[in-house]
């Protein structure tokens, strides 16, 4: 298995080749030259069954590998029951929409900390998601992978320990990792091939070797200030990083098939191509 590359909802082109409905996404996510495809449901789960049963038919069609990103707002340490329910109920929609479209992976933020201590808000964060997988268990959604993102900002949970502390709960969790945000929260610690070796090396003594390979990733080149991330850029950005070009030869090298999403601001189709090339060198590289 290779790497699949594609984009995090639509880039500005799609609208500009005249697309305009969600269906018409495998098409397009084809004609751009990639296989993947995050479907957005950050300000809510609206896709009715109808559409997504046919969207998930269309992206079978064209080859294309569907996920879901979960509603921002869900926040697994909040200091009220009634948040934490509705976090879980957030995660089950999103899971019955991907079941319905074929999509295999829901993406979805830890939130804040709020008004715990870290370490409490850990805790609690790791209770509601086992409560989340249970649900989704129940509900006989158990095929679904449920990925844990890194965070940017430095007062949201979700630095990398803590999202391999997720992974550890279930060996069905897989890490959704975001080279951007973490990036972000460690201000520009991300500089070398080293250090993104080193982000794997972590996945892979944690969970093993198996669920590193097939990782989840989200990746941008994002402003950062003191408190972490500020904004989402585009590849055409030459100060604030990362290089994608070391995660590229990390994963050939170490013969990795992670989903790769693009979350640039505009240009997420096109500038996940730009990495989908990076990758195939490096991989051509490693063949010779």
């Amino acid at each position: 298995m290779s790497a699949k590359f594609g984009p995090a909802g639509n880039s500005e082109s799609f609208a500009k080749m005249k697309y305009k409905s969600s269906l018409d996404v495998p098409e397009y996510i084809e004609k751009m030259g990639l296989d993947a495809y995050e479907y957005q449901c950050g300000r809510g789960v609206n896709i009715n069954d109808e559409k997504a049963i046919l969207l998930g038919k269309l992206a079978a069609e064209k080859g294309v590998a569907l996920s879901i990103h979960a509603p921002y707002y869900i926040s697994l340490a909040a200091a009220e029951q009634p948040k934490l329910d509705n976090s879980i109920n957030y995660i089950l929609k999103s899971a019955r929409a991907a079941d319905k479209m074929g999509a295999t992976r829901v993406i979805l933020h830890p939130g804040s900390k709020g008004k715990f201590d870290r370490h409490d808000a850990v805790n609690l964060a790791l209770d509601t998601f086992k409560k989340a997988i249970v649900a989704l268990d129940d509900e006989g959604l158990g095929h679904i992978t449920l990925c844990p993102e890194t965070m940017g900002k430095i007062n949201q949970l979700g630095d990398l320990d803590e999202i391999m502390e997720f992974c550890k709960i279930d060996e069905r969790v897989i890490p959704c990792i975001d080279f951007g945000h973490l990036n972000s929260r460690t201000h520009g610690g991300l500089k070398t091939k080293d250090d993104f070796g080193k982000v794997l090396d972590t996945i892979e003594k944690t969970i093993g070797n198996e669920r590193m390979k097939k990782f989840h990733a989200h990746f941008s080149k994002i402003e950062w200030s003191e408190g972490g991330e500020v904004k989402h850029l585009t590849f055409e950005d030459t100060v604030f990083g990362p290089d994608f070009r070391f995660l590229a030869e990390i994963i050939a090298e170490r013969k990795c098939s992670p989903t790769i999403i693009c979350e640039s601001a505009g240009t997420q189709a096109e500038d996940a191509l730009t990495m989908k090339k990076m990758y195939l060198s490096a991989v051509e590289g490693c063949a010779k």
